[in-house]
């Protein structure tokens, strides 16, 4: 286990630092980074051109302000925002808690209801009940996130009127994001699940758990669904760091303030110090999630410790 840990621990510190190459890259490849902070200059001077130039250390070797900026990054200091002259790490600090509030809740309803839902349709198939999982994992990965949002708005909060259509506040304003957020990778979940599922039901084993007179239940949840668990826990890993990095959209539909939002405003406003931030803080929680899906297999599968 100790082994395997080392091994992910150092092909992640390699992943993340080319992402702070191409980070950095991009952002030299924009343009000269003196113009988004001096162009509220009325007149900019030659001497005050070079003046910013020196303060942002433009006037070093390439691989310098590489090696200077990762420095910073390291210590947490991605710059000042240029639309909102603020410290960006302090603006992404303040957005993380709503957007690890709306993903956890999203990703926990979404395990919940599709891991159980694709057990069901696997264990009842060609049943109405296996009908009814495929019709809801089928209508969840063929509508796009956008249209649910819209569609649930309008009957809900519009027509209806019980479920606020933004903001942040109690319980009743996480429904519509998190139904929304969660569909898609439910569905996903559960498809997952269930062809996983029936491929264990029909092994040698659970035919000899079966003819040994195993309890139906022990034999459904302790050891197919163990053995089962592989893909889903590959695609749950995945679908928590999409969670927590790929909410731009529902964010920006019902007005949630956290870091997807903040991605959409600083695109918009060229802001390259708080898009640089973003970028790897969402490139660490990535990271950190392929990591703990790694650990878990090796709990699940000891075979796997030994790759």
């Amino acid at each position: 286990m100790r082994r395997l840990i080392i091994l992910r621990l150092s092909s992640m510190i390699l992943v993340l630092l080319g992402i702070t190459i191409l980070v950095f890259g991009l952002s030299r490849l924009s343009g000269d980074p003196r113009y988004l902070y001096m162009s509220a200059y009325t007149r900019i001077t030659s001497e005050s051109w070079e003046a910013q130039g020196k303060a942002m250390g433009l006037d070093k070797p390439i691989a310098v302000q590489y090696g200077l900026w990762l420095l910073n990054a390291a210590k947490g200091d991605f710059g000042e925002s240029v639309h909102y002259r603020r410290n960006s790490l302090e603006m992404i600090i303040e957005s993380l808690p709503a957007t690890l509030r709306l993903s956890g809740v999203s990703f926990v309803f979404a395990v919940l209801l599709g891991l159980p839902l694709g057990v069901l349709s696997a264990v009842k198939r060609v049943t109405v009940w296996d009908y009814l999982g495929r019709s809801f994992a089928l209508l969840g990965q063929a509508a796009p996130p956008f249209w649910i949002a819209i569609v649930l708005v309008w009957v809900f909060s519009v027509q209806l009127g019980w479920l606020p259509t933004s903001r942040q506040g109690d319980w009743t304003h996480y429904v519509l994001p998190v139904v929304t957020l969660a569909w898609l990778p439910a569905a996903g979940l559960l498809r997952l699940t269930r062809s996983s599922m029936l491929e264990i039901m029909d092994s040698e084993y659970i035919k000899l758990a079966k003819a040994k007179g195993v309890g139906s239940w022990k034999i459904i949840w302790k050891h197919a669904l163990r053995n089962a668990l592989i893909a889903p826990l590959t695609f749950a890993a995945t679908l928590l760091a999409g969670f927590l990095t790929g909410t731009v959209v529902i964010e920006t539909v019902f007005a949630w303030p956290g870091l997807g939002r903040l991605a959409v405003q600083a695109t918009l406003n060229t802001d390259f110090p708080l898009i640089t931030g973003l970028a790897l803080i969402f490139s660490i929680m990535f990271l950190l999630c392929s990591l703990a899906a790694d650990i878990l297999y090796a709990v699940i599968d000891p075979r796997i410790r030994y790759r």
